[in-house]
């Protein structure tokens, strides 16, 4: 890994960490290898920008931090117009957080935990309200677009049952990482921790969160949830045990997994359990978030984020800890995989020096596919994907 030397202006930043919460923000935080702001602030921002910033280094990379003032999509385009404009050498964005999970994607189960990365976003309110529907605008023009042809080459390594495997490896060791360093700092000592599967609950989705053994309130009527309902436990409203689904998953004491696919957005939170099986249904959706559809728009972006309930009226807070920490590892091991771009003065030769003085060839492609490299029976070989068909040049030094 070449040696990062603290950045002199705002344009040598490339990476960019989004949370919208303070818990994410936290998480994210504990992944961060080195600061350049421990004795304050010396980069500024540009005029007109109202975010406050964390800098230092993920890995190999000058990596800007914030955190989102309120959640939504409003908010955090607002801000990431800003962050643009202040940092203008941004390369890609990380949204990481916390998510709504689809339970059923395919034949695969999402638990709790696991990690969903987008492929897409779907900003799936926007559209025209008639009477008795919602047509949601997918016309070319409408859309968010796709992502950048970098983005894209990336995250479809890690649709590779290889690609996925070295993700989640190198996940797993942030997460142990995470959590050594939560327990030695009392205030965080058991945040981190994977609650046990019992606390993994997944309802029937017509199976609503509300009382039902009185005619005083609006829960009367079986469809609707008072207020008071909404606001209590599973314990509390004695949610019928009988009404739970079983997840394979967690007969074993599962690992978090990582799923790759297109979330939906909205300004909203997703609390229905029947809503959440319409909306993934009509959009091939596997998890629901509030911020992704502001980001996509103003910075090359992925969102990754860990599942913290099921988008029902039965959610908690009990998980987010854990998925804020599943989520900030997936970030960080994401960012070992990103390839490394050639400064501007050396960007034709492809060539640089490893600490031993040897020189290697970085293989860069001249088409839109992924390079990797690697050794196969004694022999140096280079390998890669070109995902829009086609050729793709490699240039070698």
């Amino acid at each position: 890994m070449p040696t990062i030397s603290r950045p002199t202006r705002r344009h040598d930043f490339e990476i960019a960490v989004v949370c919208a919460l303070p818990l994410e923000y936290d998480a994210a935080i504990l992944v961060f290898d080195e600061f350049w702001d421990e004795e304050g602030d010396v980069y500024g921002r540009a005029p007109g920008d109202p975010n406050t910033y964390t800098t230092g280094r993920i890995g190999q990379y000058n990596v800007v931090l914030v955190l989102l003032s309120n959640m939504g999509t409003i908010s955090s385009a607002g801000a990431t117009a800003s962050l643009r404009s202040s940092y203008t050498g941004l390369r890609l964005a990380l949204l990481a957080g916390i998510c709504g999970g689809v339970p059923g994607v395919g034949d695969a189960e999402i638990i709790l935990g696991d990690v969903v990365i987008s492929k897409t976003v779907v900003q799936y309110d926007f559209g025209k309200q008639y009477p008795g529907s919602f047509v949601r605008k997918d016309t070319l023009e409408d859309n968010l677009g796709r992502a950048a042809k970098d983005v894209r080459n990336l995250v479809a390594i890690f649709e590779t049952e290889h690609g996925r495997d070295r993700l989640h490896s190198g996940a797993v060791q942030v997460l142990a990482q995470i959590q050594a360093e939560a327990a030695a700092k009392k205030r965080l000592r058991t945040k981190y921790g994977r609650p046990p599967a019992s606390e993994d609950r997944l309802f029937e989705a017509e199976y609503v969160h509300m009382h039902r053994d009185t005619n005083t309130c609006g829960c009367a009527d079986g469809t609707l949830a008072c207020e008071e309902a909404r606001d209590s436990s599973c314990e509390q409203l004695a949610c019928d045990n009988a009404r739970l689904l079983h997840r394979e998953r967690l007969d074993d004491d599962p690992e978090f997994d990582i799923f790759v696919g297109r979330i939906g957005s909205d300004d909203s939170v997703v609390k229905s359990g029947r809503d959440r099986e319409c909306l993934a249904k009509a959009h091939g959706l596997i998890a629901f978030e509030m911020e992704g559809a502001g980001v996509w728009d103003e910075v090359p972006s992925i969102v990754v984020k860990g599942v913290c309930d099921y988008a029902d009226s039965h959610k908690n807070k009990r998980w987010q800890m854990y998925a804020a920490a599943t989520a900030a590892s997936v970030m960080k091991a994401l960012l070992m995989r990103y390839t490394r771009t050639d400064a501007a003065e050396d960007a034709g030769s492809g060539r640089e020096r490893d600490e031993g003085g040897a020189v290697s060839s970085s293989a860069p492609s001249n088409g839109p596919g992924s390079v990797s490299n690697g050794r196969i029976s004694g022999r140096n070989v280079v390998f890669g994907n070109n995902i829009t068909g086609g050729t793709t040049t490699m240039n070698f030094g």
